[in-house]
């Protein structure tokens, strides 16, 4: 029996989908991250080959069956960059046909067919919209030095931001940043500058589940920040409304990405930011995971 792969990597985590020539799932698995752009394409690679592993020990399938993957990955809008990643995985699964497609081409298979404004929002921020007619746009997902407002990475960064500058001002850590250096295990703001500047995408992702919990309980500056993240990503999917001629009809918002259902306060702003810019537009979820999505395209 031939069978498929699906991954959905970016940069906090990957999910693997195995799926039979019915398009049957027959196991899912998780590992590290694989956008090629932050981790580097060797270390992207080699997590995809460990979801995939972990996929086949399940399901008790080689990998020599494989006949076709498919990989949606955050940072391979970067022509060169997909060309070598497409080039590592033939390697990697010889015999398989191998297709690359940004994250954000992904979700947007993922969320079904007719119009629809994707909003992915995890270690970095992007959207992306289809109109009645097919068009596409797309707007943000340039990475933390030109954007990725609104995102895991931009709200971990502005939580460590400010927690510093109220240390420097008033002597003392404010309730959020001692939670943050207790949580993130730092002695100190200095240890944790040091290693935000080397390695910031190991940084500033996972302060965003403390500033979600310090929201969901009562935190005023938490609330704030992520109040602000949700004014940002409501705008990205402004821009993609008003450059595909969505405008203020009913259309539908799709949520993705891994600061959307972390967090029951920023949920709800960020519904009612997305309201505000769209009051008739409808708020769900994917038909399915990219993972999947990524799979069944393959597939075809």
């Amino acid at each position: 029996m031939d069978y498929v792969l699906g991954f959905d990597g970016g940069g906090t985590k990957t999910e693997c989908v195995l799926m039979d020539a019915a398009g049957k799932i027959l196991a899912r698995s998780f590992s590290g991250p694989s956008n090629p752009w932050r981790v580097g394409v060797e270390s992207a690679t080699r997590e995809i080959e460990k979801a995939a592993d972990l996929s086949f020990e399940e399901a008790r399938v080689a990998r020599h069956v494989i006949v076709a993957l498919g990989a949606g990955l955050a940072g391979t809008g970067n022509p060169e960059l997909k060309e070598r990643m497409h080039a590592s995985l033939a390697g990697a699964f010889p015999g398989a046909a191998v297709s690359i497609f940004t994250d954000l081409e992904i979700a947007l298979a993922a969320a079904g067919e007719g119009p629809v404004i994707v909003l992915v929002a995890g270690t970095g921020s992007a959207a992306i919209g289809r109109n009645a007619q097919g068009q596409i746009w797309r707007t943000g997902g340039q990475g933390p030095r030109f954007g990725d407002d609104g995102s895991a990475f931009d709200i971990g960064s502005r939580a460590v931001a400010r927690a510093m500058k109220e240390r420097e001002q008033h002597g003392k850590d404010s309730i959020l940043g001692r939670k943050i250096l207790e949580q993130l295990d730092y002695a100190s703001w200095p240890e944790l500058r040091e290693r935000a500047t080397l390695q910031p995408d190991n940084v500033f992702p996972s302060v965003f589940p403390i500033v979600a919990a310090a929201a969901d309980a009562g935190d005023p500056a938490a609330r704030e920040i992520l109040a602000q993240a949700a004014g940002e990503l409501s705008s990205l999917v402004h821009a993609v409304a008003e450059h595909s001629g969505h405008g203020r009809e009913n259309i539908m918002i799709v949520k993705t990405g891994g600061t959307v259902g972390r967090c029951a306060f920023f949920d709800v702003q960020l519904d009612a930011a997305l309201k505000r810019v769209l009051p008739q537009a409808q708020i769900g979820g994917l038909r399915m995971s990219p993972a999947e999505a990524a799979a069944r395209a393959a597939r075809h």
